[in-house]
């Protein structure tokens, strides 16, 4: 048997399946292609993950879209990070050559252009749905680690929580977020200490300057409300073509750490709101991230094993993730021993260093007695890769060097009309860009620190009253004191006065008695003496005697 039919029944027996599945394209030996070798890959196995990856202009941004429209043709809905801003042309029909035609008759398939279901989206403000998360939809835990934050600084982002939660406070944005760590160092300072223990305020100003750095990256416009609901991915049209969002990031090189905030987020979400699902027939949702290696060159550590762990566990929801990069060594080894689906494009050898990558990238993929792995992934061409998947049973398919088929959709950008247009026509996009600013705990605790505030206004404002009301009191009760006083003067006067008339009255009693009595001695004088001559005279007797006795009666009767 040639080494072509060797080939042949190799790939026949290694790429034929049960159950449904995809085609990428032909298989490939030497300069050729060969007849009848299609390179398929069964749907059942895409939850387990995958790798496109390859230099610059090598074609692993049309494989992903490949990829993407013979998923959305089997109806499985698919989200792709948009970096470079290439892959909107899905919305739109591509258009044949000659080139393609020759291609597609080698391989032995049809090319029918056709335009996929789109949906536009953008984690800025850009054209598309927006999507949105709260900062209570992160947690603590997945918060702290973006942040990158150490255990002191993550248990003080964890009490922000708690406190949050007990007091009704939504964190939706980062400024609920900036204004609650504010709170506690200040304001809120004494609650905080009472209920929770004190929180030093360097640890808070280190966590604030991590808000501000992720913020002058643009987070402030991806957190806040209307979150998105993940389930809105898992759409499909009315042929039953699943939905293709296509994420517009373009802007996003250079904020890696919102692009590994946002997606990590996402992976989040999706792991915490899909059910337990097994191994399905086919995947619910594909997720393909373009320009992987931007989240894993500023991954933290705890990052990067947090994205490890919901690698692992996201497959049973239903959910396959596929990192597009340059090369398989920007992706962590544990992570990449996940990835289940290899497509390798060319790699370019400049340096040492590139040889060491290429060598590395060759021992990830299986041994073949068709090819030197090591030297074919130099020689590729554009639009040519390896390719190795699990089959239904998990187990690694042959190595296959294929040509890939070409992409159904345009393959190239929306003219900006063409993306209002589509944007006009999404079903979800006037849910999620609604603007809405509801009471969270910015103006919650903003109410409270300036209700709080104007309390201690009206409090100074009470006791200055109260002072000068105190003041009024004691000027009154010195006043009331003085009149008491002059009273009691003008009284005591009076007493006085009242004494002196009567002791005036008294003695003028007293010499009107003493000259009464005076005056009674001196007629009692003139009587007696009167008498006394009179009796000389008529010798004592008669009438005379009688009055003389009766005057003497009467004087001495007084």
């Amino acid at each position: 048997m040639s080494t072509t039919a060797t080939f042949q029944e190799a790939i026949e027996k290694g790429y034929t399946f049960k159950g449904d599945s995809i085609t990428l394209g032909g298989g490939k030996l030497g300069e050729e292609a060969v007849p009848n070798t299609h390179i398929k890959v069964p749907l059942k196995t895409l939850n387990r993950h995958g790798l496109i990856a390859g230099a610059t202009g090598t074609g692993k941004t049309k494989s992903l879209q490949v990829i993407a429209e013979q998923l959305s043709l089997k109806g499985v809905p698919s989200l792709l990070m948009d970096i470079k801003g290439d892959l909107s042309g899905l919305a739109a029909p591509g258009t044949t050559n000659d080139f393609i035609e020759k291609r597609h008759a080698g391989i032995g398939l049809p090319y029918d252009p056709m335009p996929l279901p789109v949906e536009l989206m953008t984690i800025s403000n850009g054209d598309g749905t927006r999507l949105k998360a709260t900062i209570t939809e992160f947690g603590p835990v997945l918060l702290s680690k973006i942040l990158g934050l150490n255990d002191t600084q993550s248990s003080v982002i964890s009490l922000i929580f708690v406190f949050a939660d007990k007091k009704k406070l939504p964190l939706i944005d980062l400024k609920d977020l900036r204004k609650t760590l504010q709170y506690v160092v200040n304001e809120g300072k004494e609650e905080i200490a009472a209920e929770y223990g004190a929180v030093a305020s360097s640890t808070v100003n280190t966590i604030m300057r991590k808000v501000i750095e992720l913020e002058q990256q643009g987070a402030e416009t991806f957190f806040g409300e209307r979150s998105f609901d993940p389930v809105d991915l898992l759409r499909t049209d009315e042929n039953g073509h699943g939905m293709i969002s296509v994420l517009r990031l373009m802007d996003i090189q250079s904020k890696p750490k919102l692009f590994s905030t946002f997606m990590l987020s996402l992976l989040a979400e999706i792991y915490g709101s899909f059910p337990e699902e097994g191994d399905l027939d086919k995947p619910k949702l594909c997720i393909f991230i373009d320009e992987a290696h931007l989240v894993f060159d500023e991954a933290s550590s705890a990052l990067l094993d947090q994205l490890e762990v919901i690698v692992k566990l996201i497959r049973s929801k239903g959910v396959g993730i596929f990192f597009c990069t340059q090369n398989p060594v920007d992706v962590p080894d544990d992570i990449l021993a996940q990835l289940g689906l290899k497509v390798q494009h060319a790699l370019r050898a400049f340096t040492k260093k590139d040889r060491e990558a290429i060598k590395k990238a060759a021992e990830n993929y299986p041994i073949s007695e068709f090819y030197e792995t090591e030297d074919l992934i130099t020689q590729l061409g554009i639009g040519e890769a390896l390719i190795t998947a699990l089959n239904e049973k998990g187990i690694p398919t042959p190595l296959a060097a294929t040509i890939c088929r070409a992409p159904l959709s345009r393959m190239d950008v929306l003219e900006p009309a063409e993306v209002d247009a589509l944007v006009s026509k999404s079903k979800i996009a006037p849910k999620y860009n609604e603007e809405i600013d509801r009471e969270s705990a910015y103006e919650i605790l903003t109410g409270k620190i300036e209700r709080a505030a104007s309390e201690e206004k009206q409090a100074e404002a009470r006791e200055e009253q109260e002072k000068a009301e105190e003041l009024l009191r004691e000027k009154e009760a010195k006043l009331r004191e003085a009149e008491l006083k002059r009273l009691e003067r003008e009284e005591a006067k009076r007493e006085r006065e009242e004494i002196k008339e009567l002791e005036r009255l008294r003695k003028e009693q007293e010499r009107a008695r003493k000259q009464e009595e005076r005056e009674r001695e001196r007629m009692w004088k003139d009587v007696t003496r009167n008498i006394t001559k009179g009796a000389t005279s008529s010798r004592g007797g008669g009438w005379i005697g009688e009055l003389t006795r009766g005057l003497l009666g009467i004087l001495k009767g007084k």
